[in-house]
């Protein structure tokens, strides 16, 4: 029988006007993933940055693909989709990490399936997959605004950077996403939630 890869893919959006800004932190944690388990990237038909290798904990070894969507946040769904179809991946072995402004900063929280929250990069997945059930690892942003004219303020609270408190806190909160993401292939979602949401 032949193993099966993960993908684990980070939300974002492409061009370094968006690097350090609250919507790529999916983007970040897979920086991170990659540097953990030293994996380089290439462009796979123009849809996204990938990279494979493997993953090891107490000698069971995992095969993932790593991938940051080249397409912008919206779009995200066309190569997650793309990727699901080239390497007959399932959902059920598809993590994505994206930001959540439901969440406070450095929050993280696991889930599989369920709404998405208003978050775009999901809405444009669930569609191009056909499904919502994949796992997923929110990173808290926090909220900059409710009520009247909160759109706006959303769309530039997602798309500004971190203070420098955030900042520093930052590498920890990345370093705790990425555990999460490790822990849904090694562990399962019922064990990481445990383990990750009551925090």
């Amino acid at each position: 029988m032949t193993l099966q890869f993960w993908l684990i893919a980070g939300l974002g959006n492409p061009g370094s006007k968006y690097n350090g800004t609250r919507h790529n932190m999916g983007f970040m944690c897979i920086d991170e993933l990659a540097t953990r388990w030293n994996i380089s990237f290439h462009d796979h038909k123009g849809l996204t940055l990938l990279g494979n290798g493997t993953m090891m904990l107490n000698s069971t070894v995992q095969k993932i693909f790593l991938a940051k969507p080249l397409t912008f946040m919206n779009s995200s769904g066309d190569a997650i989709a793309s990727l699901s179809q080239y390497y007959d991946i399932d959902p059920d072995h598809i993590i994505i990490i994206h930001d959540d402004m439901d969440l406070d900063f450095g929050r993280i929280k696991v889930k599989s399936g369920g709404s998405a929250g208003g978050h775009n990069g999901i809405k444009s997945i669930d569609k191009s997959l056909g499904t919502n059930k994949y796992d997923r690892v929110r990173i808290g942003t926090g909220h900059s605004a409710r009520g009247e004219a909160a759109h706006q303020h959303s769309i530039d609270w997602v798309l500004g950077q971190f203070p420098p408190v955030e900042q520093k806190e930052l590498p920890r909160v990345l370093a705790d996403a990425a555990d999460a993401a490790e822990s849904l292939i090694f562990n399962g979602l019922s064990a990481t939630q445990e383990k990750v949401n009551a925090r």
